[in-house]
């Protein structure tokens, strides 16, 4: 039987217009009753998911900043803090670069710089505690992920991932879209929040369900059985997942969760 839950947001729970589905309430209802947790697991700061989805508090388990922050029931439950000279010489590279916006995520905000304010039109989506700073090298927060973003051409790949390839960094970095490319520790990541979570709560891969649509869902995708990859994913997210599901425009996640529901699998 399924006892959890965990859904990427952007591309796969969410709709083209970033909306949760109509019924969502209605499917969520269900699964508190049937005694199932569910995890929204994002690149999402905390506090963004919990403007969307902040009347679950008590009941979600929010999986945050690609898996590097966790909260349950208002109350952190793990993260990991990344070394200020490791995410510097990325920053300091990525600011060389020109037309991408590094923000630095904190426990307590997400960070960018004030000359970029009129510019950074991505922030919104995904800050909603944030603070525009005259430098990074003074804040006073712990820091879990560096976030850049290519807000010109929409192309991660060519214009951050590529540039930024010889930097000397043991942080581990991902594809969230084809916008953001992440830095976080090594260990940090959708998977290694899903088992973290599979060890306090005692559940078994066969368990846990998941649904993702990009790269930075790769991980958490083989820490469990029930994997299913959108049908708009990332080609190599599909390679990975071991099933498929409807694409986040067709509600795919909640059209699963019903079939879940009707094969008795919840």
């Amino acid at each position: 039987m399924i006892k959890v839950i965990f859904s990427d947001m952007d591309g796969t729970l969410l709709d083209e217009n970033s909306q949760l589905p109509a019924e969502f309430d209605e499917v969520m209802a269900e699964l508190k009753k049937r005694g199932v947790i569910f995890a929204p697991t994002s690149g999402r700061q905390y506090f963004a998911l919990l403007h969307q989805m902040g009347k679950y508090i008590d009941d979600f388990l929010f999986l945050a900043e690609n898996g590097a922050f966790s909260c349950y029931r208002g109350e952190e439950m793990f993260s990991s803090v990344i070394d200020k000279q490791e995410y510097m010489k990325v920053l300091n590279k990525a600011l060389s670069l020109g037309n991408v916006y590094p923000v630095v995520s904190g426990k307590k905000k997400g960070y960018v710089l004030r000359h970029w304010e009129q510019y950074f039109g991505e922030l919104d989506k995904y800050y909603t505690q944030a603070e525009y700073v005259d430098s990074f090298e003074d804040i006073d927060d712990d820091f879990i992920k560096l976030a850049i973003a290519d807000n010109a051409e929409e192309d991660s790949v060519k214009n951050i991932w590529e540039p930024l390839s010889e930097v000397d960094t043991y942080l581990h970095r991902t594809l969230s879209s084809n916008v953001w490319v992440d830095y976080l520790n090594p260990e940090a990541n959708k998977g290694w929040a899903v088992r973290k979570v599979q060890e306090k709560f005692g559940f078994k891969p066969e368990e846990c369900a998941a649904f993702g649509d990009y790269m930075n869902d790769y991980e958490m995708m083989q820490e469990v059985y029930y994997g299913y990859a959108m049908e708009n994913a990332h080609p190599d997210l599909k390679k990975v997942a071991r099933f498929q599901c409807r694409s986040n425009k067709e509600h795919g996640v909640m059209e699963q969760i019903k079939e879940f529901i009707r094969q008795g699998l919840i």
